[in-house]
């Protein structure tokens, strides 16, 4: 055979099969290569041509700033624009109405681009100005970054799609959105109700401040997202105290009995709570209060087991109070373990495509913006960060419900360079490079590894097998997944609905037009960037 580029047709026969790849004579095995690589260039360019886009969808769903369940603006742009682009499109999946999935292509295999899809409670910001300026005060917004990765995947989804097209190359293109992550509250039902069923590899897709990814199990938790609700009886607190019982004494006795707990379990744990109802007024005894925990371990049985402490906390206090306890998980996510082959193929993607070049301005805002938060003034960063092993001892820190699942599916996470390193992460600082051209030149980045790294998957077969057989056997050596809802619980899709009630009317005229403005700075009159607070 002639060496060279190999004809559509012959490439699409070795991907087929397994067994035509492993029989190849080293002059095909060299074409192959080749051919593999001119894909891989193609996809680049396919980038580069929709980085337009990229920046539209970016800053689009930067304005919208909708809390988790709520992302009913964010949904519909996405879908529409996938299906102006001939994606195929099922709504309300798994019983959450912002959820849905997008497929083109047919047959095998299956690759699932996924990225988070909410916002933060109170982080609204002017995003290209180094110091707090909510656009709205109190206000939810993009204090993690969750706008940009369905850039990432969409742009990378319409190169590879144009790719397979021209070529003839079998596969499906499957994309979803994280619904409700900040509350763990979407992907654990997803998995439940069969959505990744048939998907052969899962390239899930998160904001960071440099361009990597890990295989194992990372630094992080799992958890359980559980309300427990007491129910008293009222009475006038001066006149007739006695005649009440008091839920939010149950509530409180409840939180005493976890504290004192603390101190009794392993050090890996994270626990946090709030209380989102004590009560209505202080002369009537509470009749309903309630308490609300993430309940954080790092592996399926230690989560479990502080669980159980939990609920037996619970019904202890409401013995002491005369009162009762009920339960409902709001949402959970299992420990992550990402797939070893699938990561170390995206890493030889990441040392191709870099960092990107930043500018003395870009430099220069995040050093600002660090400044502010008190922390390190080091700037972005300019070298990539190398693909090492896991710590054999993983230390405790957040959870994501991508847990779920990577137990499910081959998956790996890519975090692209759209942030400021050295941030608080859940914070309206967090917010400020998001619709500027950091973000932009990141999510460039990042869909042009996705694109690169969906074209190995589908034209390496043997790259299929060795992730499934990383995931079957080192990844569930020690432990199988757990799930961690019941098939009678739900989404509480109702969470945030008032919050977004309240601010959305006045969000909606800070909406991103991009036929009327090349970026959003442009709309807001932010001329990037601007590093000090102007003094009146």
């Amino acid at each position: 055979m002639k060496r060279g580029l190999l004809p559509s047709l012959v490439l699409t026969a070795l991907l087929t099969t397994v067994a035509p790849v492993l029989a190849q004579t080293p002059e095909q095995s060299a074409a192959l290569v080749e051919r593999i690589a001119e894909l891989k260039k193609r996809a680049v360019a396919g980038v580069e041509a929709r980085a337009k886009l990229a920046q539209e969808m970016n800053d689009s769903i930067f304005s919208f700033g909708e809390l988790a369940f709520q992302e009913f603006e964010t949904s519909k742009y996405i879908t529409d624009i996938l299906e102006k682009n001939g994606f195929s499109v099922q709504r309300n999946v798994a019983g959450l109405p912002t959820g849905w999935v997008a497929k083109w292509g047919s047959g095998g295999p299956v690759i699932a681009l996924g990225s988070d899809i909410d916002c933060i409670p109170k982080a609204s910001q002017k995003p290209g100005v180094a110091y707090r300026e909510p656009m709205i005060e109190g206000a939810p917004g993009h204090g993690e970054g969750h706008n940009s990765g369905q850039a990432v995947n969409v742009v990378a989804a319409l190169a590879l799609k144009e790719i397979m097209e021209r070529e003839n190359i079998p596969g499906t293109i499957m994309l979803w959105p994280g619904v409700a992550e900040e509350l763990l509250g979407g992907k654990a039902y997803m998995v439940r109700d069969g959505v990744f069923n048939g998907v052969d590899a899962v390239l899930f897709t998160h904001v960071g401040n440099n361009l990597e990814t890990t295989w194992g199990q990372p630094r992080g938790t799992g958890m359980v997202s559980v309300q427990y609700t007491y129910s008293g009886e009222s009475a006038h607190s001066a006149m007739a105290p006695w005649r009440g019982r008091s839920a939010l004494d149950g509530v409180e006795l409840m939180n005493i009995g976890w504290n004192m707990r603390r101190e009794h379990l392993r050090p890996e744990q994270r626990s946090h709570y709030v209380i989102p109802d004590g009560g209505d007024q202080p002369n009537v005894v509470p009749s309903v209060a309630s308490v609300w925990y993430f309940i954080r371990e790092q592996d399926f049985a230690n989560i479990r087991k502080n669980f159980e402490i939990a609920n037996t906390i619970s019904e202890a206090a409401a013995k002491m109070t005369d009162t009762t306890v009920t339960r409902k998980i709001i949402g959970t996510a299992a420990p992550r373990h990402f797939n070893k082959p699938m990561a170390e193929a995206a890493y030889a993607n990441i040392q191709q495509v870099g960092l990107p070049q930043w500018t003395e301005d870009e430099q220069a805002f995040a050093k600002a913006v660090q400044r502010t938060v008190k922390d390190k003034e080091e700037g972005l960063a300019v070298e990539l960060k190398k693909l090492e092993p896991p710590l054999e001892k993983p230390e405790s820190g957040g959870s994501d419900d991508i847990g779920d699942i990577s137990w499910t599916v081959p998956t790996i996470t890519l975090n692209y360079p759209s942030n400021i390193p050295n941030l608080p992460g859940h914070h309206w600082a967090n917010a400020m490079s998001m619709a500027t051209p950091i973000a932009h030149k990141g999510i460039v980045a990042g869909a042009k590894v996705i694109a690169m790294t969906s074209i190995d998957l589908l034209s390496k077969p043997e790259l299929l097998v060795q992730a499934k057989e990383y995931f079957a056997t080192e990844q569930q050596k020690n432990q199988k997944y757990v799930p961690m809802i019941s098939a009678e619980d739900k989404p509480q899709v109702q969470i945030n609905a008032d919050i977004m009630a309240q601010y959305r009317p006045e969000m909606k005229k800070y909406y991103y037009d991009p036929t009327k403005y090349a970026t959003y700075l442009d709309q807001l009159g932010i001329k990037f960037p601007v590093l000090e607070k102007p003094k009146n």
